[in-house]
């Protein structure tokens, strides 16, 4: 399935806004920076560098002018996924950074994420069962995390400098990476992706592309 740019808009808003009937100003303008940095950088396919051979967001070049651009469900989630961490303080340059460098095994996952089914995956009383003191929380049986090792400039800064990041599956194998990758002298972050990707394909499902000549 592709969408829209509006159709992609409207059903992120859906989930990060819900309480509003059309995406805010906002959330609009950081989705186009997120956009607008991806598409700056440009890309190299012949890379061994991921971060280098990847859009975040974008399936090819930018087209001529007067060409509709379409998004596929894993970019339209990439978008999601950026505008959580710019939430989380981060630039739009630290998230495509952090994006570009995943898209590969996040792709793969998030396809199959969605093949997941629903009721087994986010069935409470199994969330419950297996719940243990001490365990962080989950909104499902299965977490996957984007897991981000980075050091931080400071407040005066305002910098972050992108150590590693990874696609986990689950919080052992996360911290077993973070191990591996930082020895303990880095921040980390994650991000839990199995609830939120089945979010935003209910959301993208109710969406419909608009006609060109009504803001496409």
């Amino acid at each position: 399935m592709s969408y829209k740019r509006n159709q992609v808009e409207q059903a992120i808003g859906m989930v990060l806004e819900p309480r509003s009937q059309e995406p805010s100003t906002e959330l609009r303008t950081r989705l186009k920076r997120l956009l607008d940095t991806d598409r700056a950088l440009g890309r190299s396919t012949h890379s061994s560098d991921a971060e280098r051979a990847n859009y975040a967001f974008y399936s090819a070049d930018a087209p001529g002018s007067g060409v509709e651009i379409w998004f596929s469900g894993h970019e339209a989630f990439a978008l999601l996924i950026g505008l959580q961490m710019m939430r989380h303080g981060w630039p739009q340059s630290f998230a495509v950074s952090v994006l570009r460098r995943v898209r590969p095994d996040m792709e793969r996952e998030h396809t199959r994420i969605l093949m997941l089914n629903p009721k087994e995956i986010f069935d409470q009383d199994a969330i419950r069962r297996n719940a243990r003191a001490g365990d962080m929380a989950f909104d499902t049986t299965v977490p996957v995390l984007l897991t981000i090792a980075s050091k931080s400039g400071g407040v005066e800064e305002k910098t972050q400098e992108l150590i590693d990041c990874a696609i986990c599956q689950g919080p052992a194998e996360a911290m077993n990476w973070a191990w591996k990758t930082t020895r303990g002298t880095y921040g980390l972050t994650m991000f839990e992706l199995v609830a939120v990707a089945h979010q935003l394909a209910f959301a993208l499902a109710k969406t419909e592309p608009r006609t060109r000549g009504r803001g496409a």
